[in-house]
Protein backbone atom coordinates (compact mmCIF):
# COMPACT_ATOMS: atom_id res chain seq x y z
CA UNK A 1 0.00 0.00 0.00
CA UNK A 2 1.51 3.74 -1.01
CA UNK A 3 2.72 5.11 2.29
CA UNK A 4 0.75 8.77 2.87
CA UNK A 5 1.09 11.53 5.31
CA UNK A 6 -2.21 12.95 6.82
CA UNK A 7 -2.55 16.90 7.48
CA UNK A 8 -5.47 19.50 7.00
CA UNK A 9 -6.28 21.36 3.52
CA UNK A 10 -8.65 23.91 2.64
CA UNK A 11 -11.05 22.66 0.33
CA UNK A 12 -13.11 24.02 -2.08
CA UNK A 13 -16.30 21.85 -3.13
CA UNK A 14 -18.76 24.29 -5.13
CA UNK A 15 -18.36 27.30 -7.07
CA UNK A 16 -17.92 30.40 -5.24
CA UNK A 17 -16.20 28.77 -2.17
CA UNK A 18 -15.96 28.77 0.64
CA UNK A 19 -12.68 27.18 1.80
CA UNK A 20 -13.51 24.27 4.10
CA UNK A 21 -10.76 22.76 6.62
CA UNK A 22 -10.69 18.84 6.00
CA UNK A 23 -8.69 16.32 7.12
CA UNK A 24 -6.53 14.83 3.83
CA UNK A 25 -3.50 12.38 3.17
CA UNK A 26 -1.03 12.66 0.68
CA UNK A 27 0.83 10.06 -1.02
CA UNK A 28 4.96 10.27 -1.40
CA UNK A 29 6.35 11.73 -4.21
CA UNK A 30 6.97 10.10 -7.41
CA UNK A 31 10.31 9.28 -8.72
CA UNK A 32 10.80 13.41 -9.94
CA UNK A 33 8.52 15.42 -7.43
CA UNK A 34 9.03 16.42 -3.87
CA UNK A 35 7.06 16.25 -0.49
CA UNK A 36 7.05 19.38 1.07
CA UNK A 37 5.70 20.61 4.55
CA UNK A 38 3.89 23.78 3.95
CA UNK A 39 5.31 26.88 6.11
CA UNK A 40 3.03 29.62 4.55
CA UNK A 41 1.06 29.75 1.74
CA UNK A 42 0.69 33.39 -0.18
CA UNK A 43 -3.22 34.17 -1.25
CA UNK A 44 -3.80 35.29 -4.94
CA UNK A 45 -6.47 36.35 -7.08
CA UNK A 46 -5.99 32.96 -9.34
CA UNK A 47 -7.16 31.28 -6.38
CA UNK A 48 -10.44 33.10 -6.09
CA UNK A 49 -10.66 32.76 -10.03
CA UNK A 50 -10.08 28.91 -9.29
CA UNK A 51 -12.68 29.20 -6.74
CA UNK A 52 -15.31 31.34 -8.66
CA UNK A 53 -15.08 28.67 -11.41
CA UNK A 54 -13.64 31.97 -13.67
CA UNK A 55 -10.86 29.75 -14.82
CA UNK A 56 -12.83 26.01 -15.14
CA UNK A 57 -10.60 24.12 -12.38
CA UNK A 58 -12.31 21.01 -11.71
CA UNK A 59 -13.75 20.51 -8.43
CA UNK A 60 -13.40 19.42 -5.26
CA UNK A 61 -9.82 20.97 -5.23
CA UNK A 62 -6.70 21.69 -3.07
CA UNK A 63 -5.59 25.29 -4.21
CA UNK A 64 -2.74 27.33 -2.96
CA UNK A 65 0.03 28.43 -5.63
CA UNK A 66 2.44 30.36 -3.46
CA UNK A 67 3.59 27.99 -1.09
CA UNK A 68 6.88 27.99 0.93
CA UNK A 69 8.48 25.43 2.88
CA UNK A 70 10.21 22.92 4.17
CA UNK A 71 11.54 19.86 1.98
CA UNK A 72 10.25 16.37 3.79
CA UNK A 73 10.84 13.85 1.33
CA UNK A 74 12.14 13.90 -2.65
CA UNK A 75 11.78 11.01 -5.10
CA UNK A 76 14.36 8.52 -6.39
CA UNK A 77 15.23 10.91 -9.37
CA UNK A 78 15.86 14.77 -7.65
CA UNK A 79 18.73 15.48 -7.34
CA UNK A 80 18.62 19.58 -6.95
CA UNK A 81 16.90 19.53 -3.09
CA UNK A 82 16.70 17.37 -0.54
CA UNK A 83 14.85 17.15 3.12
CA UNK A 84 15.85 20.07 5.39
CA UNK A 85 16.13 22.61 2.44
CA UNK A 86 13.92 25.72 2.12
CA UNK A 87 12.47 26.21 -0.94
CA UNK A 88 9.69 28.50 -2.67
CA UNK A 89 6.77 26.66 -4.74
CA UNK A 90 6.37 28.47 -8.02
CA UNK A 91 4.37 27.53 -11.43
CA UNK A 92 4.64 24.14 -13.17
CA UNK A 93 6.67 23.77 -16.82
CA UNK A 94 7.11 20.20 -18.33
CA UNK A 95 10.57 21.06 -18.88
CA UNK A 96 10.39 18.76 -22.80
CA UNK A 97 8.86 20.79 -24.82
CA UNK A 98 10.33 23.29 -27.44
CA UNK A 99 9.32 26.08 -25.52
CA UNK A 100 10.86 24.85 -22.06
CA UNK A 101 13.93 23.61 -23.85
CA UNK A 102 14.30 27.07 -25.51
CA UNK A 103 14.30 29.31 -22.00
CA UNK A 104 11.04 30.05 -21.58
CA UNK A 105 9.14 28.05 -18.71
CA UNK A 106 6.41 30.50 -18.46
CA UNK A 107 5.28 29.66 -21.92
CA UNK A 108 5.16 25.81 -21.62
CA UNK A 109 3.12 24.13 -24.22
CA UNK A 110 1.49 22.31 -21.19
CA UNK A 111 1.06 25.01 -18.82
CA UNK A 112 -2.40 24.79 -19.00
CA UNK A 113 -3.33 21.56 -17.70
CA UNK A 114 -0.25 21.46 -15.25
CA UNK A 115 -1.48 24.60 -13.85
CA UNK A 116 -4.88 24.02 -14.15
CA UNK A 117 -5.82 20.45 -14.56
CA UNK A 118 -6.56 19.55 -11.28
CA UNK A 119 -4.13 16.17 -11.41
CA UNK A 120 -0.56 15.32 -12.89
CA UNK A 121 -0.72 15.10 -16.51
CA UNK A 122 -1.70 10.93 -16.11
CA UNK A 123 -4.43 12.39 -14.73
CA UNK A 124 -3.08 10.72 -10.95
CA UNK A 125 -3.86 13.09 -8.20
CA UNK A 126 -2.14 12.71 -4.63
CA UNK A 127 -4.08 14.10 -1.91
CA UNK A 128 -7.42 12.34 -0.31
CA UNK A 129 -10.10 13.56 1.59
CA UNK A 130 -13.92 12.89 2.85
CA UNK A 131 -15.01 11.20 -0.39
CA UNK A 132 -11.97 10.00 -2.15
CA UNK A 133 -9.70 11.37 -4.41
CA UNK A 134 -9.14 15.25 -4.43
CA UNK A 135 -8.28 17.55 -7.29
CA UNK A 136 -4.47 18.89 -6.62
CA UNK A 137 -1.63 20.40 -8.18
CA UNK A 138 -2.57 23.65 -8.67
CA UNK A 139 -0.17 25.53 -10.50
CA UNK A 140 1.74 22.11 -9.66
CA UNK A 141 1.39 22.09 -5.57
CA UNK A 142 -1.68 22.71 -4.30
CA UNK A 143 -0.05 24.50 -0.93
CA UNK A 144 -3.53 25.01 0.96
CA UNK A 145 -2.45 22.33 3.33
CA UNK A 146 -0.29 20.59 5.57
CA UNK A 147 1.82 18.90 2.40
CA UNK A 148 1.84 19.84 -1.06
CA UNK A 149 3.51 17.45 -3.96
CA UNK A 150 5.55 19.14 -6.36
CA UNK A 151 7.85 18.25 -9.45
CA UNK A 152 11.34 19.20 -8.89
CA UNK A 153 11.69 21.85 -11.65
CA UNK A 154 8.83 24.20 -9.68
CA UNK A 155 10.47 23.88 -6.42
CA UNK A 156 13.12 26.73 -5.84
CA UNK A 157 15.99 26.06 -2.93
CA UNK A 158 16.26 29.53 -1.39
CA UNK A 159 18.55 30.81 1.72
CA UNK A 160 17.74 29.75 5.19
CA UNK A 161 18.93 33.19 6.44
CA UNK A 162 15.05 34.83 5.17
CA UNK A 163 11.91 34.07 7.47
CA UNK A 164 10.77 31.37 5.69
CA UNK A 165 6.94 32.11 6.21
CA UNK A 166 7.80 35.39 3.91
CA UNK A 167 8.41 34.38 0.75
CA UNK A 168 5.59 32.15 -0.76
CA UNK A 169 4.18 35.01 -2.35
CA UNK A 170 7.63 35.60 -4.81
CA UNK A 171 6.57 31.78 -6.38
CA UNK A 172 3.69 34.08 -8.40
CA UNK A 173 2.16 37.58 -7.64
CA UNK A 174 5.50 39.03 -6.75
CA UNK A 175 7.39 37.90 -9.45
CA UNK A 176 4.62 38.30 -11.52
CA UNK A 177 4.59 41.95 -11.41
CA UNK A 178 8.44 42.56 -11.02
CA UNK A 179 9.15 40.40 -13.40
CA UNK A 180 6.85 42.12 -16.16
CA UNK A 181 9.56 45.37 -15.29
CA UNK A 182 12.88 43.26 -14.69
CA UNK A 183 12.26 40.35 -17.41
CA UNK A 184 9.96 41.84 -19.90
CA UNK A 185 10.49 45.41 -20.04
CA UNK A 186 13.78 45.49 -19.53
CA UNK A 187 15.64 48.59 -19.05
CA UNK A 188 13.54 51.33 -17.71
CA UNK A 189 16.30 53.14 -16.52
CA UNK A 190 15.32 57.15 -17.04
CA UNK A 191 12.14 55.90 -18.52
CA UNK A 192 8.36 56.70 -18.06
CA UNK A 193 6.51 53.36 -16.30
CA UNK A 194 2.55 53.47 -15.42
CA UNK A 195 1.31 50.71 -13.15
CA UNK A 196 -2.49 50.56 -13.57
CA UNK A 197 -3.79 48.91 -10.35
CA UNK A 198 -2.06 49.20 -7.44
CA UNK A 199 -2.51 45.69 -5.63
CA UNK A 200 0.16 43.09 -4.82
CA UNK A 201 1.10 42.54 -8.43
CA UNK A 202 1.27 46.11 -9.45
CA UNK A 203 3.15 47.10 -6.21
CA UNK A 204 5.66 44.73 -7.06
CA UNK A 205 5.66 46.45 -9.95
CA UNK A 206 5.95 49.57 -8.37
CA UNK A 207 9.20 48.45 -6.35
CA UNK A 208 11.05 46.79 -9.44
CA UNK A 209 10.39 49.88 -11.55
CA UNK A 210 12.13 52.34 -8.48
CA UNK A 211 14.67 49.74 -8.20
CA UNK A 212 15.60 49.26 -11.90
CA UNK A 213 15.82 53.35 -12.07
CA UNK A 214 12.39 54.45 -13.65
CA UNK A 215 12.44 58.06 -13.94
CA UNK A 216 8.47 58.57 -13.78
CA UNK A 217 6.79 55.89 -12.11
CA UNK A 218 2.78 56.45 -12.24
CA UNK A 219 0.56 54.09 -9.80
CA UNK A 220 -2.99 54.19 -10.52
CA UNK A 221 -5.72 52.92 -8.38
CA UNK A 222 -9.50 53.99 -6.57
CA UNK A 223 -8.34 53.41 -3.20
CA UNK A 224 -6.36 55.80 -1.64
CA UNK A 225 -4.57 53.24 1.16
CA UNK A 226 -3.09 51.95 -1.84
CA UNK A 227 -1.95 54.83 -3.66
CA UNK A 228 -0.39 56.13 -0.29
CA UNK A 229 1.53 53.07 0.10
CA UNK A 230 2.65 52.99 -3.72
CA UNK A 231 3.86 56.36 -3.04
CA UNK A 232 6.10 54.73 -0.08
CA UNK A 233 7.10 52.18 -2.34
CA UNK A 234 8.46 54.26 -5.10
CA UNK A 235 6.07 55.61 -7.23
CA UNK A 236 6.78 59.36 -8.14
CA UNK A 237 2.80 59.83 -8.95
CA UNK A 238 -0.22 58.48 -8.05
CA UNK A 239 -3.33 59.28 -9.87
CA UNK A 240 -6.75 58.22 -8.42
CA UNK A 241 -9.07 57.06 -10.77
CA UNK A 242 -12.11 57.91 -9.50
CA UNK A 243 -11.16 61.93 -8.90
CA UNK A 244 -9.08 62.62 -12.58
CA UNK A 245 -8.84 61.38 -15.89
CA UNK A 246 -6.48 59.25 -16.16
CA UNK A 247 -4.96 59.53 -19.49
CA UNK A 248 -5.43 63.27 -19.31
CA UNK A 249 -3.21 62.88 -16.09
CA UNK A 250 -0.61 60.72 -16.99
CA UNK A 251 -0.47 63.46 -20.22
CA UNK A 252 0.19 66.25 -17.59
CA UNK A 253 2.85 63.99 -15.98
CA UNK A 254 4.87 63.26 -18.92
CA UNK A 255 4.86 66.39 -20.54
CA UNK A 256 2.77 65.21 -23.38
CA UNK A 257 4.81 62.26 -24.30
CA UNK A 258 2.88 59.45 -22.56
CA UNK A 259 4.50 56.46 -20.99
CA UNK A 260 7.40 54.72 -22.43
CA UNK A 261 6.01 51.36 -20.33
CA UNK A 262 2.55 50.27 -19.09
CA UNK A 263 1.07 47.82 -17.04
CA UNK A 264 -2.59 46.29 -16.54
CA UNK A 265 -2.80 44.35 -13.53
CA UNK A 266 -6.57 44.57 -12.75
CA UNK A 267 -8.11 42.64 -15.18
CA UNK A 268 -10.58 45.10 -15.99
CA UNK A 269 -10.83 45.86 -19.44
CA UNK A 270 -11.71 50.12 -19.35
CA UNK A 271 -8.10 50.14 -17.48
CA UNK A 272 -6.53 48.35 -20.24
CA UNK A 273 -8.09 50.60 -22.65
CA UNK A 274 -7.23 53.53 -20.80
CA UNK A 275 -3.45 51.89 -20.23
CA UNK A 276 -2.86 51.36 -23.75
CA UNK A 277 -4.31 55.58 -24.24
CA UNK A 278 -1.78 56.89 -22.16
CA UNK A 279 1.27 55.20 -24.14
CA UNK A 280 3.57 57.70 -25.88
CA UNK A 281 5.50 56.80 -29.35
CA UNK A 282 6.82 53.18 -29.50
CA UNK A 283 5.25 52.53 -26.12
CA UNK A 284 4.84 48.99 -24.18
CA UNK A 285 1.70 48.08 -22.76
CA UNK A 286 1.76 44.24 -20.86
CA UNK A 287 -1.19 42.52 -19.41
CA UNK A 288 -0.62 40.57 -16.50
CA UNK A 289 -4.13 40.82 -15.37
CA UNK A 290 -6.55 37.30 -15.07
CA UNK A 291 -10.41 38.13 -16.25
CA UNK A 292 -12.62 35.13 -16.83
CA UNK A 293 -12.63 33.12 -20.15
CA UNK A 294 -13.63 35.37 -22.96
CA UNK A 295 -13.58 38.89 -21.63
CA UNK A 296 -12.26 40.80 -24.13
CA UNK A 297 -10.45 43.97 -24.61
CA UNK A 298 -10.22 46.71 -27.36
CA UNK A 299 -8.15 49.87 -28.35
CA UNK A 300 -7.68 52.24 -31.00
CA UNK A 301 -6.54 50.14 -34.42
CA UNK A 302 -4.88 53.06 -35.63
CA UNK A 303 -3.69 54.58 -32.20
CA UNK A 304 -1.70 51.34 -31.67
CA UNK A 305 -0.42 50.95 -35.24
CA UNK A 306 0.76 54.35 -36.16
CA UNK A 307 2.66 55.22 -32.78
CA UNK A 308 4.28 51.54 -33.07
CA UNK A 309 2.70 51.02 -29.57
CA UNK A 310 3.34 46.84 -28.13
CA UNK A 311 0.54 45.07 -26.33
CA UNK A 312 1.73 41.85 -24.74
CA UNK A 313 0.44 39.35 -22.63
CA UNK A 314 2.77 38.64 -19.45
CA UNK A 315 2.82 35.49 -18.05
CA UNK A 316 4.75 35.08 -14.27
CA UNK A 317 6.70 37.88 -15.17
CA UNK A 318 8.76 35.65 -17.49
CA UNK A 319 10.86 34.81 -15.04
CA UNK A 320 13.28 31.84 -14.67
CA UNK A 321 11.71 30.67 -11.24
CA UNK A 322 15.31 28.72 -10.27
CA UNK A 323 17.11 32.19 -11.04
CA UNK A 324 14.89 35.13 -10.24
CA UNK A 325 13.40 34.25 -7.39
CA UNK A 326 16.60 34.20 -5.49
CA UNK A 327 17.88 37.19 -7.54
CA UNK A 328 14.18 39.20 -5.78
CA UNK A 329 15.39 37.67 -2.04
CA UNK A 330 18.57 39.69 -2.65
CA UNK A 331 17.42 42.55 -3.33
CA UNK A 332 15.18 42.23 -0.43
CA UNK A 333 18.00 41.99 1.69
CA UNK A 334 19.15 44.65 0.25
CA UNK A 335 16.41 46.81 1.02
CA UNK A 336 15.55 47.56 -2.29
CA UNK A 337 12.29 45.32 -2.72
CA UNK A 338 10.96 45.87 0.96
CA UNK A 339 7.88 43.23 -0.58
CA UNK A 340 7.16 42.02 3.25
CA UNK A 341 5.16 45.67 3.67
CA UNK A 342 1.89 44.06 1.43
CA UNK A 343 1.84 41.02 3.81
CA UNK A 344 -0.71 40.55 6.37
CA UNK A 345 -0.73 37.11 8.24
CA UNK A 346 -3.65 34.34 8.84
CA UNK A 347 -3.83 31.76 10.15
CA UNK A 348 -5.42 27.96 8.20
CA UNK A 349 -8.95 28.56 9.68
CA UNK A 350 -9.12 32.22 8.85
CA UNK A 351 -8.65 31.58 5.27
CA UNK A 352 -11.81 32.70 4.45
CA UNK A 353 -11.07 35.49 6.02
CA UNK A 354 -8.11 36.49 4.40
CA UNK A 355 -9.78 35.69 0.75
CA UNK A 356 -12.77 38.16 2.10
CA UNK A 357 -10.00 41.07 3.06
CA UNK A 358 -8.18 40.40 -0.46
CA UNK A 359 -11.14 41.21 -2.09
CA UNK A 360 -12.65 44.24 -0.77
CA UNK A 361 -8.88 45.23 -0.85
CA UNK A 362 -8.49 45.37 2.94
CA UNK A 363 -5.31 43.16 2.36
CA UNK A 364 -2.60 43.42 -0.38
CA UNK A 365 -1.25 40.22 0.19
CA UNK A 366 -2.63 37.44 2.92
CA UNK A 367 -0.01 34.99 3.55
CA UNK A 368 -1.64 31.70 5.34
CA UNK A 369 0.67 30.35 7.96
CA UNK A 370 0.38 26.69 8.19
CA UNK A 371 3.17 25.54 10.42
CA UNK A 372 6.71 26.50 11.64
CA UNK A 373 9.97 27.31 9.39
CA UNK A 374 11.84 25.16 11.50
Amino acid sequence: MTERYPGKAAVVRQSGGPFVIEDVSIAAPDADEVLVRVVATGMCHTDMVARDQDYPVPLPAVLGHEGAGVVERVGSAVTTVAPGDHVVLTYASCGKCDICEGGRPFLCRNFYPMNFGGSRLDGKMAIEGRGGALHDHFFGQSSFATYAIAAERNVVKVRKDVPLDLLGPLGCGVQTGAGAVLNTFGNVTGRAVGIFGSGAVGLSAVMAARAAGASLIIAVDTKPNRLSLAHELGATHTINGTKEDTVDAIQRITEGKGLDFALEATANPGLLKQAIASLGIGGFCGIVGAPAMGVEGCFDWNGLMVPGQTIKGIIEGESVPHDFIPRLIDMHLQGRFPFDKLIKFYDLEHINEAAADSERGVTLKPIIRLSSGA
